[in-house]
Protein backbone atom coordinates (compact mmCIF):
# COMPACT_ATOMS: atom_id res chain seq x y z
CA UNK A 1 0.00 0.00 0.00
CA UNK A 2 1.21 3.50 -0.82
CA UNK A 3 1.82 5.75 2.18
CA UNK A 4 2.44 9.41 2.84
CA UNK A 5 6.13 9.65 3.69
CA UNK A 6 7.35 12.24 6.20
CA UNK A 7 10.98 12.92 7.00
CA UNK A 8 11.80 13.93 10.58
CA UNK A 9 14.94 15.90 11.40
CA UNK A 10 16.02 14.98 14.97
CA UNK A 11 17.93 18.27 15.27
CA UNK A 12 14.95 20.44 14.35
CA UNK A 13 11.74 18.35 14.31
CA UNK A 14 9.06 20.06 12.24
CA UNK A 15 5.73 19.63 13.99
CA UNK A 16 3.87 21.39 11.11
CA UNK A 17 5.29 18.87 8.63
CA UNK A 18 4.15 15.89 10.75
CA UNK A 19 0.68 17.40 11.24
CA UNK A 20 0.33 18.22 7.51
CA UNK A 21 1.41 14.71 6.51
CA UNK A 22 -0.93 13.02 8.98
CA UNK A 23 -3.90 15.10 7.85
CA UNK A 24 -3.10 14.31 4.23
CA UNK A 25 -2.86 10.58 4.92
CA UNK A 26 -6.35 10.71 6.46
CA UNK A 27 -7.75 12.63 3.48
CA UNK A 28 -6.35 10.07 1.06
CA UNK A 29 -7.23 7.02 3.13
CA UNK A 30 -3.63 5.76 3.27
CA UNK A 31 -1.06 5.15 5.97
CA UNK A 32 1.74 7.36 7.25
CA UNK A 33 5.44 6.43 7.20
CA UNK A 34 7.63 8.36 9.67
CA UNK A 35 11.34 8.19 8.82
CA UNK A 36 14.40 9.49 10.68
CA UNK A 37 17.86 9.08 9.15
CA UNK A 38 21.03 9.23 11.26
CA UNK A 39 24.03 10.27 9.13
CA UNK A 40 27.61 9.13 9.65
CA UNK A 41 29.99 11.43 11.51
CA UNK A 42 33.15 12.26 9.51
CA UNK A 43 34.60 15.39 11.11
CA UNK A 44 35.67 14.01 14.53
CA UNK A 45 38.17 11.61 16.06
CA UNK A 46 36.78 8.08 16.24
CA UNK A 47 35.98 8.15 19.98
CA UNK A 48 34.32 11.59 19.67
CA UNK A 49 32.49 10.40 16.56
CA UNK A 50 31.12 7.36 18.38
CA UNK A 51 29.82 9.45 21.28
CA UNK A 52 28.34 12.02 18.91
CA UNK A 53 26.66 9.33 16.82
CA UNK A 54 25.16 7.71 19.91
CA UNK A 55 23.83 11.12 20.93
CA UNK A 56 22.30 11.64 17.49
CA UNK A 57 20.66 8.22 17.61
CA UNK A 58 19.13 8.91 21.03
CA UNK A 59 17.74 12.23 19.74
CA UNK A 60 16.45 10.45 16.63
CA UNK A 61 14.63 7.81 18.69
CA UNK A 62 13.08 10.52 20.85
CA UNK A 63 12.00 12.61 17.84
CA UNK A 64 10.46 9.57 16.16
CA UNK A 65 8.55 8.55 19.29
CA UNK A 66 7.28 12.10 19.85
CA UNK A 67 6.12 12.33 16.24
CA UNK A 68 4.27 9.00 16.47
CA UNK A 69 2.60 10.07 19.73
CA UNK A 70 1.49 13.34 18.11
CA UNK A 71 0.01 11.52 15.13
CA UNK A 72 -1.95 9.11 17.31
CA UNK A 73 -3.22 11.99 19.41
CA UNK A 74 -4.47 13.78 16.29
CA UNK A 75 -5.78 10.74 14.39
CA UNK A 76 -6.31 7.73 16.60
CA UNK A 77 -6.35 4.64 14.42
CA UNK A 78 -4.30 6.05 11.54
CA UNK A 79 -1.97 3.30 10.35
CA UNK A 80 1.62 4.40 10.98
CA UNK A 81 5.00 2.86 10.28
CA UNK A 82 8.20 4.20 11.87
CA UNK A 83 11.75 3.77 10.61
CA UNK A 84 15.07 4.80 12.14
CA UNK A 85 17.72 4.31 9.46
CA UNK A 86 21.47 4.92 9.22
CA UNK A 87 22.34 7.07 6.21
CA UNK A 88 22.28 10.47 4.57
CA UNK A 89 18.76 11.86 5.14
CA UNK A 90 17.99 12.92 1.57
CA UNK A 91 19.23 9.60 0.17
CA UNK A 92 17.21 7.58 2.70
CA UNK A 93 14.04 9.52 1.90
CA UNK A 94 14.54 9.43 -1.86
CA UNK A 95 14.89 5.62 -1.80
CA UNK A 96 11.37 5.47 -0.36
CA UNK A 97 9.68 7.87 -2.77
CA UNK A 98 8.86 5.34 -5.54
CA UNK A 99 6.30 3.71 -3.22
CA UNK A 100 5.05 6.95 -1.61
CA UNK A 101 2.00 8.95 -2.59
CA UNK A 102 3.69 12.08 -1.21
CA UNK A 103 6.88 12.98 0.64
CA UNK A 104 6.62 15.71 3.27
CA UNK A 105 9.52 17.57 4.89
CA UNK A 106 10.02 20.73 6.89
CA UNK A 107 12.33 23.53 5.83
CA UNK A 108 15.47 24.45 7.75
CA UNK A 109 15.59 27.76 5.84
CA UNK A 110 19.13 27.20 4.66
CA UNK A 111 20.69 29.55 2.14
CA UNK A 112 20.72 28.60 -1.54
CA UNK A 113 24.29 27.22 -1.53
CA UNK A 114 23.75 25.22 1.68
CA UNK A 115 20.47 23.75 0.36
CA UNK A 116 22.26 22.36 -2.70
CA UNK A 117 25.68 21.43 -1.30
CA UNK A 118 25.22 20.57 2.39
CA UNK A 119 25.05 16.89 3.34
CA UNK A 120 22.31 17.78 5.82
CA UNK A 121 20.19 19.54 3.22
CA UNK A 122 16.93 17.77 2.41
CA UNK A 123 14.22 20.06 1.00
CA UNK A 124 15.79 21.15 -2.29
CA UNK A 125 17.61 17.90 -3.21
CA UNK A 126 14.56 15.80 -2.38
CA UNK A 127 12.19 18.08 -4.31
CA UNK A 128 14.57 17.85 -7.27
CA UNK A 129 15.01 14.07 -7.35
CA UNK A 130 12.07 12.36 -5.67
CA UNK A 131 9.86 10.03 -7.70
CA UNK A 132 6.69 11.34 -6.06
CA UNK A 133 5.36 14.85 -5.31
CA UNK A 134 7.28 16.54 -2.49
CA UNK A 135 5.68 18.92 0.02
CA UNK A 136 8.01 21.40 1.73
CA UNK A 137 6.41 22.98 4.78
CA UNK A 138 8.18 26.33 4.98
CA UNK A 139 5.15 28.31 6.14
CA UNK A 140 1.74 27.09 7.43
CA UNK A 141 -1.23 26.77 5.11
CA UNK A 142 -3.81 29.56 5.18
CA UNK A 143 -6.75 27.52 6.42
CA UNK A 144 -8.76 30.54 7.64
CA UNK A 145 -9.37 31.75 4.06
CA UNK A 146 -12.85 30.83 2.76
CA UNK A 147 -13.44 29.32 0.36
CA UNK A 148 -10.03 27.62 0.67
CA UNK A 149 -7.59 28.04 -2.21
CA UNK A 150 -4.98 25.92 -3.98
CA UNK A 151 -2.65 27.78 -6.37
CA UNK A 152 -0.87 26.11 -9.29
CA UNK A 153 1.81 27.71 -11.42
CA UNK A 154 1.32 27.27 -15.17
CA UNK A 155 3.66 27.95 -18.10
CA UNK A 156 2.23 25.75 -20.85
CA UNK A 157 4.89 23.04 -20.52
CA UNK A 158 4.47 19.31 -19.96
CA UNK A 159 5.78 19.86 -16.44
CA UNK A 160 2.94 22.19 -15.57
CA UNK A 161 0.30 19.78 -16.89
CA UNK A 162 1.44 17.21 -14.30
CA UNK A 163 1.27 19.93 -11.65
CA UNK A 164 -2.24 20.94 -12.74
CA UNK A 165 -3.41 17.32 -12.62
CA UNK A 166 -2.11 17.02 -9.07
CA UNK A 167 -3.42 20.44 -7.98
CA UNK A 168 -6.98 19.88 -9.16
CA UNK A 169 -7.07 16.51 -7.39
CA UNK A 170 -5.77 18.15 -4.21
CA UNK A 171 -8.40 20.88 -4.51
CA UNK A 172 -11.02 18.15 -4.80
CA UNK A 173 -9.73 16.51 -1.62
CA UNK A 174 -9.79 19.83 0.23
CA UNK A 175 -13.11 21.07 -1.22
CA UNK A 176 -11.10 24.07 -2.34
CA UNK A 177 -11.10 26.30 -5.39
CA UNK A 178 -8.14 26.18 -7.77
CA UNK A 179 -6.34 29.23 -9.12
CA UNK A 180 -4.18 28.48 -12.17
CA UNK A 181 -1.65 31.30 -12.45
CA UNK A 182 0.54 32.20 -15.42
CA UNK A 183 3.14 34.76 -14.31
CA UNK A 184 4.29 36.68 -17.39
CA UNK A 185 7.45 38.79 -16.89
CA UNK A 186 7.35 42.37 -18.14
CA UNK A 187 9.76 43.11 -21.03
CA UNK A 188 12.64 45.50 -20.50
CA UNK A 189 11.45 47.52 -23.50
CA UNK A 190 7.86 48.08 -24.69
CA UNK A 191 6.79 45.64 -27.42
CA UNK A 192 4.18 45.99 -30.12
CA UNK A 193 2.89 42.41 -29.82
CA UNK A 194 1.62 42.67 -26.23
CA UNK A 195 -1.98 41.94 -27.24
CA UNK A 196 -1.00 38.91 -29.30
CA UNK A 197 1.24 37.64 -26.51
CA UNK A 198 -1.57 37.96 -23.97
CA UNK A 199 -4.00 36.11 -26.24
CA UNK A 200 -1.48 33.31 -26.79
CA UNK A 201 -0.90 32.88 -23.06
CA UNK A 202 -4.61 32.81 -22.39
CA UNK A 203 -4.95 30.05 -24.97
CA UNK A 204 -2.08 28.03 -23.49
CA UNK A 205 -3.38 28.54 -19.97
CA UNK A 206 -6.81 27.31 -21.03
CA UNK A 207 -5.26 24.25 -22.69
CA UNK A 208 -3.24 23.50 -19.56
CA UNK A 209 -6.35 23.24 -17.37
CA UNK A 210 -8.53 21.60 -20.02
CA UNK A 211 -10.32 18.55 -18.65
CA UNK A 212 -10.34 19.73 -15.03
CA UNK A 213 -14.06 20.47 -15.09
CA UNK A 214 -14.86 17.02 -16.47
CA UNK A 215 -12.74 15.13 -13.94
CA UNK A 216 -13.54 17.33 -10.94
CA UNK A 217 -16.83 19.12 -11.63
CA UNK A 218 -17.10 20.34 -8.02
CA UNK A 219 -13.80 22.25 -8.21
CA UNK A 220 -14.06 25.91 -9.21
CA UNK A 221 -11.08 26.67 -11.50
CA UNK A 222 -9.99 30.26 -12.02
CA UNK A 223 -7.47 31.17 -14.74
CA UNK A 224 -5.28 34.19 -14.00
CA UNK A 225 -2.46 35.88 -15.94
CA UNK A 226 -0.26 38.14 -13.83
CA UNK A 227 2.38 40.51 -15.19
CA UNK A 228 5.61 40.43 -13.23
CA UNK A 229 8.44 38.20 -12.02
CA UNK A 230 7.15 34.61 -11.58
CA UNK A 231 8.60 34.14 -8.07
CA UNK A 232 7.23 37.48 -6.86
CA UNK A 233 3.76 36.98 -8.36
CA UNK A 234 3.39 33.36 -7.22
CA UNK A 235 4.66 34.26 -3.76
CA UNK A 236 2.00 36.99 -3.59
CA UNK A 237 -0.65 34.47 -4.63
CA UNK A 238 0.58 32.02 -1.97
CA UNK A 239 -0.35 34.41 0.85
CA UNK A 240 -3.96 33.22 0.76
CA UNK A 241 -3.40 29.58 -0.21
CA UNK A 242 -3.47 26.17 1.44
CA UNK A 243 -0.57 25.24 -0.85
CA UNK A 244 1.10 26.25 -4.08
CA UNK A 245 1.79 23.51 -6.64
CA UNK A 246 4.52 23.70 -9.28
CA UNK A 247 6.00 21.30 -11.80
CA UNK A 248 9.58 20.13 -11.68
CA UNK A 249 11.63 21.30 -14.64
CA UNK A 250 13.28 18.05 -15.71
CA UNK A 251 15.42 15.03 -14.89
CA UNK A 252 19.01 16.14 -15.62
CA UNK A 253 21.62 18.36 -14.02
CA UNK A 254 22.20 19.22 -10.39
CA UNK A 255 19.38 19.97 -7.96
CA UNK A 256 18.93 23.65 -8.74
CA UNK A 257 18.73 22.99 -12.50
CA UNK A 258 16.23 20.19 -12.02
CA UNK A 259 13.93 22.50 -10.13
CA UNK A 260 14.33 25.64 -12.19
CA UNK A 261 14.70 29.16 -10.85
CA UNK A 262 10.98 29.73 -10.16
CA UNK A 263 10.54 26.58 -8.07
CA UNK A 264 13.82 27.21 -6.28
CA UNK A 265 12.69 30.75 -5.48
CA UNK A 266 9.33 29.59 -4.15
CA UNK A 267 10.99 27.09 -1.83
CA UNK A 268 12.71 30.08 -0.21
CA UNK A 269 9.96 32.71 -0.38
CA UNK A 270 6.46 31.19 -0.60
CA UNK A 271 4.08 31.95 2.28
CA UNK A 272 2.46 28.50 2.33
CA UNK A 273 3.51 24.87 1.75
CA UNK A 274 5.12 24.28 -1.66
CA UNK A 275 4.37 21.07 -3.58
CA UNK A 276 6.71 20.10 -6.41
CA UNK A 277 5.38 17.53 -8.88
CA UNK A 278 7.70 15.42 -11.05
CA UNK A 279 6.97 14.55 -14.64
CA UNK A 280 4.88 11.40 -15.09
CA UNK A 281 6.71 8.22 -15.96
CA UNK A 282 7.08 7.48 -19.70
CA UNK A 283 3.98 5.74 -20.98
CA UNK A 284 1.65 7.46 -18.52
CA UNK A 285 -1.81 8.16 -19.86
CA UNK A 286 -2.90 11.53 -18.54
CA UNK A 287 0.02 13.14 -16.76
CA UNK A 288 -1.48 12.51 -13.34
CA UNK A 289 1.30 11.77 -10.85
CA UNK A 290 1.06 8.84 -8.46
CA UNK A 291 -1.47 9.43 -5.75
CA UNK A 292 -3.05 12.55 -7.23
CA UNK A 293 -6.23 10.76 -8.21
CA UNK A 294 -7.02 9.31 -4.80
CA UNK A 295 -9.74 11.88 -4.53
CA UNK A 296 -11.88 10.59 -1.67
CA UNK A 297 -10.79 9.59 1.85
CA UNK A 298 -12.04 6.42 3.49
CA UNK A 299 -15.18 6.85 5.49
CA UNK A 300 -13.86 4.90 8.46
CA UNK A 301 -11.13 7.44 9.21
CA UNK A 302 -11.61 10.54 11.37
CA UNK A 303 -11.65 13.91 9.65
CA UNK A 304 -8.38 15.89 9.77
CA UNK A 305 -7.92 18.34 12.59
CA UNK A 306 -8.65 22.02 11.89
Amino acid sequence: MTDVLVGIDPREPSVPAVVWAADEAVRRGVGLRLVVAVPSVHDRLWYDALAHRNSLRIRAESALANAEDLVQELHDGLRTVTELVDGVPVAVLRERTPSAVLAVVGSRRLGRAAEVLSEGSVAVPLAARAECPVVVIREPEHSAVHPPLIVVGVDGSRDCRAAVAFAVAEAGLREARLMAVWAWPRPLLPRADETEGLAERRRLLSESVAGCAERYPDVDVEQVILRGHPVEELTRASRQALAIVVGRTGRGGYSGMRLGSTVHGLLHHADCPVITVPLPEPGGTDGTPAGADRSRPRTDRPAPAG
